[in-house]
């Protein structure tokens, strides 16, 4: 970690920060070393479930299970917010307008005719 260099354009990452890195008080370091220990738990029991040969059921992940529930139920969890009103108006509205204008100005100059 010596060797780091920052980038000019870019911040140092927070997991590089000598002084969030160094400084973690005991209660910290025992808060992440229970939760290292309870994914450590989970992922051997999930490997156990995958690997085992006499396995008749399948395995139900419970996040992927979320995830699917989330993806086919879009309207259930949506909340309108700065960035999705933004996006359903430039996306939605103003093409509106612009086929709108597109549609119904003249596109040519208007010449006399010379061929009169």
């Amino acid at each position: 970690m010596a060797d780091y260099r920052e980038a000019p354009l870019a911040t140092r990452p927070k997991t590089l920060d000598p002084a969030e890195y160094f400084n973690l008080s005991l209660d910290q370091r025992r808060a992440e070393e229970e939760r290292a220990g309870l994914r450590a738990q989970l992922k051997r029991q999930y490997q156990m479930q995958l690997n085992n040969p006499h396995r008749k059921e399948l395995i139900e992940d419970p996040a992927l299970t979320r995830w699917v529930y989330a993806r086919t139920n879009p309207y259930n969890h949506f909340r309108a917010t700065k960035k999705t009103s933004l996006l359903g108006g430039l996306f939605g509205v103003v093409p509106l307008f612009v086929l709108y204008y597109v549609l119904k100005t003249d596109r040519e100059e208007k010449r006399p005719c010379i061929y009169s």
